[in-house]
């Protein structure tokens, strides 16, 4: 379904047929967060197996999927996203939920819990991070990807899907199976060139405010989830947790970046476990 949040519509998949179907069960809601490029359509895999008392929706990112792909690069900032994560909840009337994300996914999840601590019930972060704290290292940042969103503009969007898929941070999805791996690279390729260069433009790592002073303002159960092989963001996920008081920190074994694509079933055990955990 589309929200209309005043000039954007926002694309929401969930499992259940109406709204009023998952709150007449009583279920707890969980909102999933995909990463750069990715859609709502990346979460699907798990609508039908979480535990019972907990229903699955996914959003679809200003500039991604179904969602509105505007010129205005404002609409895609820090403060952007998190007011229209709110906004979602408040159309929904969900007092609370736990809230999912995946790399940039993440960084919007995290970005809504710092500011909106009161709505969350729990919060889970699969390869995100609370922002670069040095400076030039944000400066060339923020330069790639300005660089990146030109790019996207000036040539086919295929070209930016052979790009994007070939980056090193995502090598090890080319131990996917050749289908899967093919649908991951077709998916992408329905993305908006417009929304995708603007997202970089206004949700740039380089350009976020960095919230590692205001982790400890969490306090909501965090489940932290990074791959073995993705190095850098366990590094970082390691401070993290230690920031973030109430949170566990998961280290999949053989895996990169992107856990939920590479090893869907412990994903699922560990989102699981989480789930029911907080539900007891």
């Amino acid at each position: 379904m589309k929200i209309q949040l005043n000039d954007l519509e926002i694309n929401i998949e969930k499992l259940s047929s109406t709204d009023e179907d998952s709150k007449a069960e009583g279920t707890i809601p969980v909102l999933f967060l995909h990463g750069f490029s990715g859609s709502s359509g990346d979460w699907k895999f798990l609508f039908d197996k979480l535990p019972k008392g907990f229903t699955p929706y996914a959003m679809d990112i200003v500039g991604h999927g179904k969602s509105s792909s505007p010129g205005e690069v404002s609409l895609y900032s820090s403060e952007a996203v998190t007011s229209q994560i709110l906004g979602i909840l408040d159309y929904l009337n969900f007092d609370q939920v736990f809230l999912a994300g995946y790399s940039m996914g993440g960084r919007a999840a995290l970005s809504f819990a710092v500011n909106n601590p009161q709505r969350l019930k729990g919060l889970i972060l699969e390869s995100s991070t609370a922002g670069i704290t040095d400076e030039s290292e944000r400066r060339e940042r923020r330069s790639s990807d300005l660089r990146l969103a030109d790019f996207i503009e000036n040539n086919p969007i295929e070209a930016f899907v052979d790009y994007w898929m070939d980056v090193p941070l995502f090598a090890t999805l080319k131990k996917l199976p050749e289908d899967v791996y093919r649908a991951v690279r077709e998916s992408k390729m329905h993305n908006s060139k417009t929304g995708l260069a603007n997202s970089l433009r206004g949700f740039s790592t380089g350009l976020m405010p960095g919230l590692w002073d205001r982790l400890q303002e969490i306090n909501c159960r965090t489940l932290l989830i990074t791959g073995e092989l993705d190095k850098k963001f366990t590094r970082i996920n390691i401070e993290m947790s230690r920031k973030i008081k109430p949170s566990d920190h998961e280290v999949i074994a053989s895996a990169g970046h992107n856990i939920h694509l590479e090893k869907p079933e412990i994903f699922l055990n560990l989102l699981d476990g989480f789930l029911r955990g907080l539900q007891e």
